[in-house]
């Protein structure tokens, strides 16, 4: 995946990618797997070793990404927090929640007059 799309506005302020641990959920449970920044032909890009079930809910959307962290330059504060670089020591990936696909507004209508026809 491309390293923009998952790191968002760290992208620009992160330290390269390097085994870092993927949780489900939150950090406390299980390792999935680790995620790294691909060598191969895409320079930007970072690669999630992870179950297949689990690259598949990746890809499709089922997830998004929460991130752990700390700050590259240790403790120096010359820097503003949004300005600093920082190196990753985590990614959770946390489960979307369900909806309930709309319904139109021509069939909730004839549901309710088919509501009122019954009784």
């Amino acid at each position: 995946m491309a390293r923009r799309h998952v790191l968002g506005e760290l992208n620009y302020r992160c330290e390269p990618v390097q085994n870092v641990p993927v949780f489900l959920d939150n950090n406390t449970g299980e390792m999935l797997g680790f995620v790294d920044e691909s060598h191969g032909d895409y320079a930007d890009a970072i690669t999630f070793h992870l179950a297949d079930d689990v690259l598949k809910k990746l890809a499709t959307g089922h997830y998004t990404y929460s991130f752990e962290y700390d700050y590259a330059d240790g403790n120096d504060v010359a820097a503003a927090p949004s300005k600093r670089r920082v190196k990753l020591s985590s990614i959770t990936l946390v489960s979307r929640k369900g909806y309930q696909k709309p319904v139109a507004r021509s069939a909730a209508a004839a549901k309710g007059d088919a509501a009122e026809a019954a009784s």
